[in-house]
């Protein structure tokens, strides 16, 4: 491969490094051409890159991108998972992936951020609620305490009300 083709691979590697919010590095020896094309497919559909890649490139580009933990994880063949908003959505699809398809595919570990995770803080991240789950609970528990104190304003002004009703009854109005 030419000195050039490897320094615009190296660029490329290095914006997705950049860009992502998450990187899982997998050990794909083993699988088929058709299960690859169908881990890419699932993992395209939420938004994740799947890339093989080599490793000094890999290396260089880490390097580059100043998240040198990605070193670490690289080793033998690799292909690495790029997750750029959700870092759950990642974690989630490899997993389900590997579970259901029962392939040799494994998950060696991942950069957060700057931070790098093994194959079981990645299985504990797959199991966590998406990120739309998350803040919806949050908005909840926020709103919570606000409806009921609407409820027990209303309460009061509801129960003022009947009281009004009743006296006007009594008094023998309409």
């Amino acid at each position: 491969m030419p000195t050039e083709r490897k320094k615009d691979i190296i660029h490329e590697l290095t914006e997705i490094i950049e860009r992502c919010a998450i990187a899982i590095a997998t050990d794909y020896r083993g699988l088929s051409v058709a299960q690859m094309a169908e881990l890419r497919s699932r993992l395209r559909q939420v938004g994740v890159e799947y890339r093989v890649v080599k490793n000094t490139l890999a290396r260089f580009a880490a390097e580059q991108a100043g998240k040198d933990g990605l070193m670490g994880i690289i080793e033998g063949p690799t292909a690495i998972a790029f997750g750029y908003d959700d870092v759950v959505q990642p974690a989630k699809a490899l997993s389900e992936y590997v579970r259901t398809s029962r392939t040799p595919l494994t998950i060696r570990g991942a950069l957060l951020d700057r931070r790098v995770l093994n194959a079981e803080e990645i299985q504990a991240l797959s199991t966590l609620p998406s990120r739309e789950v998350l803040v919806a609970n949050l908005l909840g528990a926020m709103q919570g305490p606000v409806f009921a104190l609407a409820r027990v304003l209303n309460a009061n002004l509801q129960g003022l009300m009947v009281l009004l009703q009743a006296r006007i009854q009594q008094m023998g109005g309409g």
